[in-house]
């Protein structure tokens, strides 16, 4: 999440653009401090122009496998589903079941980034059909991205489902086995299926088995593909996706991975808000520890600040007293056993 972070070779390191906004009340001033607003640009940028890197310069594009083409007379295209939806804009709705299904899926997924409640019911009432109808277009990646950075987490669940359908990825053993064996023999493809994978697990496709796979990658000595290990964490989604991506944050040697995973904990990904809120007492013990660098505590105060909507800089006396009267009830309903403060 950086203006113009690069990787070893020079290029901008590979990211997937799931970035949001805390939805809660802020107790922030109007005025965010740097070190958040560093945490935003980081979330904003480099994960849509390394997803870019990631698609377009993988040497053949061989990874690139497109449905067929819609251009082809031998495919029937589907119509538009519209049955019980009277939400949805007669108007809107009348254009889309007009277009082919590449148009249609593009179309309602650039409504709901914008008016959710009216398009999202037609997305997944239509995802059945589309399969073996979309390819993987520009239009389409850039409006994935898009949706990916909407507040709410509905419209960032249809992008990724779309995704999956895109890229013919069904919630079965079967797309993840297809996915494994991607990581483990595809060089060029192997980056984007880390990610895919943590979608998969999202959606309920053996999510121990997703989590394991991702733990032994965020080790890998290759820092590419400890960086999409923490993409797939991250839109994996799960509370056991929290201790690692704290653990990265800390130790990892690659100050893009640490960032990518500061942005996993506060921003970015499937994680819910009050599974971020879990994550804050390790934060402030990480605030304490003075092995860290000072561009790591810095990431670690951001990801507070972006967490909780509170902002008292690195003093940890004043979040640690904060933390402990603020809205305890819910403190005691979401920390773990295991994350008391020390």
């Amino acid at each position: 999440m950086n203006d113009s972070l690069e990787d070893l070779s020079g290029a901008p390191p590979p990211a997937l653009h799931g970035d949001r906004a805390a939805r809660r009340e802020s107790e922030i001033p109007n005025r965010l401090p740097r070190c958040v607003s560093l945490l935003i640009v980081l979330a904003a940028t480099s994960t849509a122009a390394g997803y870019q890197v990631a698609r377009l310069d993988i040497a053949g594009a061989k990874w690139f496998h497109t449905a067929p083409s819609l251009a082809s007379a031998a495919v029937q295209a589907p119509a538009l589903v519209t049955a019980s939806h009277p939400r949805a804009n007669n108007t809107d709705i009348e254009a889309i079941s007009h277009l082919a299904p590449q148009q249609q899926a593009e179309r309602l997924l650039e409504l709901v980034i914008h008016r959710p409640d009216q398009s999202l019911g037609l997305i997944h009432m239509n995802l059945d059909s589309w399969r073996g109808h979309l390819e993987e277009t520009d239009q389409l990646f850039h409006l994935v991205l898009a949706a990916l950075n909407s507040d709410d987490p509905r419209v960032r669940v249809a992008a990724m489902e779309i995704d999956l359908v895109a890229n013919d990825l069904r919630k079965s053993p079967q797309s993840l086995r297809k996915l494994l064996n991607q990581i483990h023999n595809d060089p060029d493809g192997r980056y984007l299926a880390l990610w895919r994978l943590g979608a998969l697990g999202n959606r309920g496709v053996e999510p121990a088995t997703v989590l394991t796979t991702l733990l032994r990658y965020s080790r890998d000595p290759n820092q590419q593909m400890r960086f999409w290990a923490v993409e797939g964490l991250a839109m994996l989604g799960t509370a056991e996706s929290i201790d690692p991506l704290l653990s990265i944050l800390a130790h990892d040697p690659a100050e893009q991975v640490r960032e990518r995973a500061a942005s996993s904990l506060a921003r970015s990904g499937m994680l819910t808000d009050e599974q971020r809120l879990t994550a804050v007492p390790q934060l402030l013990n990480l605030l304490d520890d003075d092995s860290l660098d000072p561009a790591t505590q810095d990431l670690v105060c951001a990801s507070l600040q972006a967490i909780t909507g509170a902002s008292f800089g690195k003093d940890p006396g004043a979040w640690r007293d904060w933390w402990a009267h603020h809205d305890r009830r819910e403190n005691r309903l979401h920390v773990p056993k295991g994350l008391l403060l020390a």
